[in-house]
């Protein structure tokens, strides 16, 4: 049994991310996602197999919880969940402090760079990702 090891990635809040009524329009939080996993791949993921590899969101289901406004302290915790095959299941967590402002479940394809078309992640890249219990 493994535990994923936890990535925290500081969220820049800019004045385009702020709607109409004064907090951060939802569409922000798929861009701070995005940025959050693709940061936790580069942080975890040999060099080389960043080089060779990209990913492409497929699906991502938000939960709001709370609204965010320009002048907060957000951190995006990502965990990963598993991988199957080109595929990665993510879990991000939104926060202000212990307020928690959004929850996302995401999956993502992992492609190869050259190719464009999916590639399998290898056990040992992946294992980089999590702890061993």
């Amino acid at each position: 049994m493994s535990t994923a090891i936890p990535h925290q990635y500081s969220v820049g809040i800019d004045p385009a991310d702020i709607d109409f009524m004064g907090h951060v329009n939802n569409a922000s939080y798929l861009k701070w996602v995005q940025d959050a996993v693709v940061n936790h791949w580069q942080r975890f993921a040999p060099a080389e197999a960043v080089t060779a590899h990209l990913w492409v969101a497929l699906k991502h289901e938000i939960t709001y919880r709370k609204p965010t406004f320009l002048d907060d302290e957000v951190i995006a915790t990502v965990l990963l969940e598993k991988v199957q095959g080109a595929r990665a299941f993510y879990q991000t967590i939104i926060k202000r402090g212990e307020e928690v402002l959004a929850e996302v479940q995401s999956s993502w394809c992992c492609l190869d760079a050259k190719t464009l078309r999916p590639a399998r992640i290898a056990e040992s890249i992946s294992e980089l990702f999590f702890h061993k219990d």
